[in-house]
Protein backbone atom coordinates (compact mmCIF):
# COMPACT_ATOMS: atom_id res chain seq x y z
CA UNK A 1 0.00 0.00 0.00
CA UNK A 2 1.60 3.51 -0.78
CA UNK A 3 1.31 6.03 1.68
CA UNK A 4 1.97 9.60 2.38
CA UNK A 5 3.26 11.68 4.97
CA UNK A 6 1.47 14.31 6.60
CA UNK A 7 3.17 17.61 8.06
CA UNK A 8 3.81 16.19 10.90
CA UNK A 9 5.72 13.21 9.16
CA UNK A 10 2.89 10.66 9.92
CA UNK A 11 2.53 8.04 7.21
CA UNK A 12 -1.03 8.23 5.33
CA UNK A 13 -2.29 5.99 3.05
CA UNK A 14 -3.27 6.91 -0.38
CA UNK A 15 -5.72 4.02 -0.54
CA UNK A 16 -7.83 2.39 2.30
CA UNK A 17 -9.80 -0.70 1.46
CA UNK A 18 -13.06 -0.06 3.30
CA UNK A 19 -15.64 -3.45 4.49
CA UNK A 20 -18.48 -3.29 6.63
CA UNK A 21 -21.41 -5.22 7.47
CA UNK A 22 -24.40 -3.14 8.05
CA UNK A 23 -27.43 -5.21 9.28
CA UNK A 24 -30.72 -4.98 6.72
CA UNK A 25 -28.12 -3.36 4.00
CA UNK A 26 -25.34 -5.99 3.92
CA UNK A 27 -21.34 -5.56 3.33
CA UNK A 28 -19.98 -2.55 2.17
CA UNK A 29 -16.89 -2.98 0.31
CA UNK A 30 -14.89 -0.61 -1.86
CA UNK A 31 -12.15 1.39 -2.47
CA UNK A 32 -11.54 5.11 0.03
CA UNK A 33 -8.79 7.46 -2.18
CA UNK A 34 -9.16 10.06 0.06
CA UNK A 35 -7.98 14.34 -1.25
CA UNK A 36 -7.12 16.21 1.65
CA UNK A 37 -10.26 17.62 2.28
CA UNK A 38 -11.54 14.01 3.24
CA UNK A 39 -8.77 13.45 5.37
CA UNK A 40 -9.34 16.16 7.54
CA UNK A 41 -13.22 15.96 7.78
CA UNK A 42 -12.08 12.15 8.79
CA UNK A 43 -10.23 13.36 11.86
CA UNK A 44 -13.15 15.78 12.77
CA UNK A 45 -15.42 12.88 13.08
CA UNK A 46 -12.84 10.00 14.29
CA UNK A 47 -12.49 12.28 17.20
CA UNK A 48 -16.24 12.53 17.61
CA UNK A 49 -16.42 8.52 17.39
CA UNK A 50 -13.69 7.92 19.96
CA UNK A 51 -14.73 10.48 22.95
CA UNK A 52 -18.85 9.02 22.65
CA UNK A 53 -20.20 6.54 24.80
CA UNK A 54 -21.57 4.89 21.73
CA UNK A 55 -18.46 3.14 20.47
CA UNK A 56 -17.94 1.77 24.00
CA UNK A 57 -19.23 -1.68 24.70
CA UNK A 58 -21.98 -1.89 27.26
CA UNK A 59 -22.43 -5.03 29.66
CA UNK A 60 -25.57 -6.40 30.75
CA UNK A 61 -25.71 -4.24 34.02
CA UNK A 62 -23.19 -1.76 32.62
CA UNK A 63 -24.34 2.03 30.96
CA UNK A 64 -27.51 3.83 30.17
CA UNK A 65 -29.86 2.84 27.21
CA UNK A 66 -31.12 6.36 26.68
CA UNK A 67 -27.58 7.42 26.85
CA UNK A 68 -26.33 4.69 23.99
CA UNK A 69 -29.44 6.10 22.30
CA UNK A 70 -29.39 10.01 22.52
CA UNK A 71 -25.24 9.65 21.59
CA UNK A 72 -26.36 7.91 18.42
CA UNK A 73 -28.52 10.52 17.38
CA UNK A 74 -25.96 13.45 17.73
CA UNK A 75 -24.44 12.22 15.56
CA UNK A 76 -26.61 13.40 13.02
CA UNK A 77 -26.05 16.79 13.90
CA UNK A 78 -21.91 16.10 14.03
CA UNK A 79 -22.13 14.66 10.62
CA UNK A 80 -24.14 17.49 9.16
CA UNK A 81 -22.25 20.11 10.40
CA UNK A 82 -19.22 18.65 9.20
CA UNK A 83 -20.42 17.71 5.54
CA UNK A 84 -21.75 21.60 5.69
CA UNK A 85 -18.51 23.32 6.51
CA UNK A 86 -16.33 20.57 4.13
CA UNK A 87 -18.51 21.14 1.18
CA UNK A 88 -18.64 18.61 -1.33
CA UNK A 89 -14.72 18.00 -1.68
CA UNK A 90 -15.45 15.31 0.70
CA UNK A 91 -18.09 13.89 -1.75
CA UNK A 92 -16.64 13.54 -5.24
CA UNK A 93 -18.02 11.90 -7.94
CA UNK A 94 -16.71 8.61 -7.96
CA UNK A 95 -17.02 5.39 -9.95
CA UNK A 96 -18.65 1.96 -8.63
CA UNK A 97 -16.85 0.36 -5.66
CA UNK A 98 -14.68 3.65 -4.94
CA UNK A 99 -15.75 5.49 -1.64
CA UNK A 100 -16.11 8.75 -0.05
CA UNK A 101 -16.11 10.34 3.30
CA UNK A 102 -19.48 11.88 2.45
CA UNK A 103 -21.48 8.33 1.00
CA UNK A 104 -19.94 6.73 3.76
CA UNK A 105 -20.97 8.87 6.73
CA UNK A 106 -24.65 9.27 5.31
CA UNK A 107 -24.63 5.38 4.82
CA UNK A 108 -23.78 4.84 8.02
CA UNK A 109 -26.23 7.31 9.28
CA UNK A 110 -29.19 6.15 7.78
CA UNK A 111 -28.98 2.65 7.07
CA UNK A 112 -27.59 1.43 10.56
CA UNK A 113 -28.40 4.83 13.27
CA UNK A 114 -31.71 5.74 11.35
CA UNK A 115 -33.64 2.47 11.72
CA UNK A 116 -32.69 1.89 15.52
CA UNK A 117 -33.65 5.14 16.55
CA UNK A 118 -37.05 4.91 14.23
CA UNK A 119 -37.59 1.79 16.34
CA UNK A 120 -36.60 2.27 19.73
CA UNK A 121 -36.65 6.09 20.72
CA UNK A 122 -40.24 5.65 20.77
CA UNK A 123 -40.60 2.66 22.84
CA UNK A 124 -37.88 3.80 25.21
CA UNK A 125 -39.93 6.83 25.38
CA UNK A 126 -43.39 5.71 26.67
CA UNK A 127 -41.77 3.70 28.92
CA UNK A 128 -40.03 6.26 30.55
CA UNK A 129 -42.96 8.38 31.22
CA UNK A 130 -44.87 5.23 33.06
CA UNK A 131 -41.96 5.90 35.42
CA UNK A 132 -43.21 6.11 39.49
CA UNK A 133 -41.49 9.77 40.87
CA UNK A 134 -40.20 7.52 43.67
CA UNK A 135 -37.82 4.99 41.18
CA UNK A 136 -34.31 6.52 40.01
CA UNK A 137 -34.47 6.24 36.35
CA UNK A 138 -31.29 3.77 35.53
CA UNK A 139 -33.07 1.06 37.96
CA UNK A 140 -36.63 1.47 36.37
CA UNK A 141 -35.03 0.96 33.05
CA UNK A 142 -33.28 -2.17 33.97
CA UNK A 143 -36.14 -3.55 34.63
CA UNK A 144 -37.78 -2.87 31.18
CA UNK A 145 -38.49 -6.06 29.10
CA UNK A 146 -37.16 -5.18 25.95
CA UNK A 147 -34.22 -3.42 27.50
CA UNK A 148 -32.07 -7.02 26.43
CA UNK A 149 -33.54 -6.80 23.29
CA UNK A 150 -31.78 -2.81 22.55
CA UNK A 151 -29.29 -3.98 24.49
CA UNK A 152 -28.47 -6.15 21.16
CA UNK A 153 -29.17 -3.68 18.91
CA UNK A 154 -26.82 -1.25 20.47
CA UNK A 155 -24.18 -3.99 20.51
CA UNK A 156 -24.72 -4.46 16.56
CA UNK A 157 -24.70 -0.58 15.53
CA UNK A 158 -21.40 -0.23 17.92
CA UNK A 159 -20.17 -2.72 15.56
CA UNK A 160 -20.61 -0.60 12.62
CA UNK A 161 -19.27 2.64 14.41
CA UNK A 162 -16.40 0.75 15.12
CA UNK A 163 -15.27 -0.29 11.87
CA UNK A 164 -16.46 3.32 11.10
CA UNK A 165 -13.81 4.36 13.49
CA UNK A 166 -10.93 2.30 12.03
CA UNK A 167 -11.43 3.60 8.72
CA UNK A 168 -11.73 7.19 9.45
CA UNK A 169 -8.21 6.83 11.83
CA UNK A 170 -6.66 5.00 8.82
CA UNK A 171 -7.23 7.89 6.40
CA UNK A 172 -6.65 10.92 8.62
CA UNK A 173 -3.54 8.85 9.63
CA UNK A 174 -4.08 9.04 13.44
CA UNK A 175 -3.49 6.40 16.12
CA UNK A 176 -6.16 3.85 17.22
CA UNK A 177 -7.73 6.02 20.03
CA UNK A 178 -10.39 2.96 20.81
CA UNK A 179 -8.00 1.10 22.26
CA UNK A 180 -6.61 1.31 25.76
CA UNK A 181 -3.69 3.06 26.39
CA UNK A 182 -2.00 -0.15 28.95
CA UNK A 183 1.81 0.72 27.62
CA UNK A 184 3.61 2.78 30.30
CA UNK A 185 4.46 6.35 29.77
CA UNK A 186 6.92 7.26 29.13
CA UNK A 187 8.20 3.36 27.42
CA UNK A 188 11.12 1.85 28.53
CA UNK A 189 14.02 2.92 26.37
CA UNK A 190 12.11 5.74 25.03
CA UNK A 191 11.99 9.40 26.03
CA UNK A 192 12.83 8.25 29.64
CA UNK A 193 16.58 6.89 28.40
CA UNK A 194 16.95 10.46 26.43
CA UNK A 195 16.32 12.06 30.07
CA UNK A 196 18.38 10.27 31.97
CA UNK A 197 21.21 10.59 29.05
CA UNK A 198 20.38 14.24 29.82
CA UNK A 199 20.36 14.47 33.19
CA UNK A 200 23.72 12.42 33.79
CA UNK A 201 25.71 14.93 30.92
CA UNK A 202 24.07 18.26 30.76
CA UNK A 203 23.12 19.02 34.45
CA UNK A 204 26.70 18.10 36.11
CA UNK A 205 28.05 21.71 38.16
CA UNK A 206 30.69 23.68 36.96
CA UNK A 207 30.79 26.63 34.09
CA UNK A 208 29.71 25.77 30.07
CA UNK A 209 32.47 25.62 27.95
CA UNK A 210 32.03 27.94 24.77
CA UNK A 211 30.96 25.93 21.67
CA UNK A 212 30.33 22.71 23.48
CA UNK A 213 26.82 21.18 24.44
CA UNK A 214 27.64 19.84 27.85
CA UNK A 215 29.46 21.00 31.29
CA UNK A 216 33.09 20.47 31.89
CA UNK A 217 35.29 20.63 34.45
CA UNK A 218 36.82 23.88 34.93
CA UNK A 219 39.98 25.39 32.99
CA UNK A 220 42.97 23.87 34.76
CA UNK A 221 44.44 27.59 35.37
CA UNK A 222 41.86 27.98 37.74
CA UNK A 223 43.18 25.69 40.00
CA UNK A 224 46.87 26.26 39.44
CA UNK A 225 48.92 27.77 42.70
CA UNK A 226 49.42 31.46 43.54
CA UNK A 227 53.24 32.73 42.43
CA UNK A 228 55.32 33.71 44.91
CA UNK A 229 55.14 37.25 46.12
CA UNK A 230 54.37 39.71 48.40
CA UNK A 231 52.00 38.72 51.70
CA UNK A 232 48.76 39.36 50.75
CA UNK A 233 47.03 41.35 53.25
CA UNK A 234 44.83 40.19 55.64
CA UNK A 235 40.98 39.58 56.07
CA UNK A 236 41.18 43.16 57.97
CA UNK A 237 43.71 45.02 56.69
CA UNK A 238 44.74 48.17 59.33
CA UNK A 239 43.51 51.71 58.57
CA UNK A 240 45.27 53.12 55.35
CA UNK A 241 47.18 56.41 56.78
CA UNK A 242 45.91 59.37 54.05
CA UNK A 243 48.12 60.38 51.54
CA UNK A 244 48.61 63.06 48.65
CA UNK A 245 46.38 63.44 46.61
CA UNK A 246 47.47 62.70 42.90
CA UNK A 247 46.52 64.93 40.48
CA UNK A 248 46.42 64.57 36.56
CA UNK A 249 50.44 64.52 35.36
CA UNK A 250 50.97 67.77 33.12
CA UNK A 251 53.66 68.10 30.42
CA UNK A 252 56.99 69.40 31.73
CA UNK A 253 58.47 72.85 30.49
CA UNK A 254 61.85 72.35 29.52
CA UNK A 255 64.26 74.41 31.80
CA UNK A 256 65.61 77.82 32.04
CA UNK A 257 62.19 78.87 29.39
CA UNK A 258 59.96 81.41 30.84
CA UNK A 259 56.49 80.48 30.02
CA UNK A 260 54.58 82.54 27.33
Amino acid sequence: MRRIRNAAGRARPKQVTVRMAIPMLGDITGVWEPVEAERKAAWELYAELATRVSTVELGPEDGFLREALSSFYSLFGTTRDILRRYGPDVAPRRGPGEITFGALAVTVLNQALRPVLATWHPRLAAYESQRPADVDPVSYERGWEHAAALREEIARVREVLVALANALSEVAGSADLLRPATMPYPPPGGRAGVRARAVSTGMRPGPRRAGRGRAGPPPRTARAPLPAGPAMPSAEPASPRPGPRRTPRRARRPAGRPGR
